[in-house]
């Protein structure tokens, strides 16, 4: 590819997922409190007037209020700038991996799914059915047009679709099976029930093939977390880390998979 192209695409895909990103902040902000995420227009918070549209521009904008509102002069969260950044580097990132491919277009809708379920469960310990419920739909659609894109055939349809079913099934029996465990030998709920619903929308983007190692992925790092709190009683969301650990998936899975076999075969 040539390096003028790189250059010009990776601004775009930049600016793309920045503003995606924005929106991200909104649905974050909106979706908790039962509010429409499409009206009305972004505005202050607390003395609502309604941001100008050059105001509500991804990352500059924040930077050219000098974080405060135009108006009332409160402050606005650094971490609007910040989800907005975030979301354009990982667009950025799944470009330059998977370049110009359905891979990246499905991919940038899977990681805007986890991006804002785990904003939410950070805020309010919850996972919002429709957003589990619609990337979970997502994710299977997606696998469908993979499968007649790669194969051009129903039975690479089929098969496609068995992995998307197949995974979020396994993702429902994993994180139940994790939960009855826990509240046996913890004595209580381990996890929450959103928990069990976003482990089975990763499923069907992941397939069966990947979804344990992502899980696990989870797992360990949240075990790491929690080994720094020891001592206090305050519970930390799931959310997060199977998030983390999809997007580990995605990016570095069949690496990590290819070198535990080759580990295990030579030993």
């Amino acid at each position: 590819m040539d390096l003028l192209v790189v250059v010009v695409a990776s601004i775009i895909v930049f600016a793309l997922g920045a503003s995606i990103g924005s929106f991200i902040n909104v649905i974050v902000y909106r979706l908790p409190a039962g509010l429409s995420i499409l009206w009305p227009p972004s505005r202050c918070p607390h003395c609502l007037n309604q941001l100008k549209a050059y105001d509500n521009f991804p990352v500059l904008g924040w930077l050219w209020l000098k974080g405060r509102c135009r108006y009332c002069k409160t402050k606005i969260s650094v971490r609007y700038p910040l989800v907005e950044a975030v979301t354009g580097l990982m667009f950025l990132l799944i470009f330059l991996i998977f370049k110009f491919s359905p891979l990246t277009i499905g991919y940038w809708a899977f990681c805007s799914w986890l991006l804002a379920l785990s904003l939410i469960d950070i805020d309010t310990m919850t996972l919002p059915n429709s957003l589990t419920k619609s990337g979970l739909t997502l994710g299977i659609v997606f696998h469908i047009l993979l499968g007649w894109l790669n194969v051009g055939n129903w039975t690479g349809v089929a098969n496609n679709l068995l992995t998307a079913i197949g995974g979020a099934v396994l993702g429902l029996w994993l994180l139940d099976a994790i939960a009855i465990m826990g509240l046996i030998l913890l004595g209580k709920e381990a996890m929450g029930g959103g928990d069990v619903k976003l482990a089975a929308m990763m499923g069907a983007w992941l397939g069966w093939r990947y979804l344990p190692l992502a899980i696990f992925i989870a797992a360990v790092v949240c075990i790491l977390v929690e080994k720094q709190k020891w001592g206090q009683k305050k519970p930390i969301p799931f959310g997060p880390f199977l998030a983390l650990g999809a997007a580990i998936t995605i990016f570095s899975g069949e690496a990590i998979l290819s070198t535990y076999l080759q580990f295990f075969r030579g030993a």
